[in-house]
């Protein structure tokens, strides 16, 4: 057992390389004059998900019980444009860090053709939660 930082860190990095080695091994071992067939891409998706990663959406279920305020942004300050009714499904475009709400900092972009806000603390996801906004 190394009982010095120096002996930690060289074994750390140790088992670092030889991790490394081992996912990229099967890689460098393949024969470069015979390329490999194109590997087929699975369609399996989460339920809750569209598949077109461009137009993908994601499904979330309003958990607040007096409904949720809908926003033009992340956060209370901006102008309240709907509310939701609890038990709605909704569709959910992305995810960003805005106002902390009841200790969430998750704020929902949704997909509900008005691209409106609502905070992620009342929005249970349903399948895979939202990827970041870009």
């Amino acid at each position: 057992m190394p009982n010095s930082m120096l002996s930690k860190i060289a074994l750390c990095a140790a088992g670092g390389a030889v991790a490394a080695l081992t996912a990229t091994g099967p890689a460098l071992a393949s024969d470069s004059s015979t390329p490999a067939p194109p590997a087929k891409q699975q369609q399996a998706e989460a339920p809750g998900a569209t598949v077109d990663a461009a137009k993908r959406t994601y499904t979330g279920k309003v958990i607040a019980r007096t409904g949720l305020n809908v926003r033009t942004g992340p956060s209370q300050n901006y102008r309240v444009i709907d509310t939701l009714e609890h038990g709605e499904y909704v569709q959910i475009k992305c995810k960003v860090n805005g106002q902390w709400i009841d200790g969430n900092p998750r704020w929902y972009k949704l997909a509900d053709g008005k691209w409106a806000w609502a905070s992620a603390r009342y929005i249970k996801n349903i399948g895979p939660a939202p990827h970041w906004c870009r």
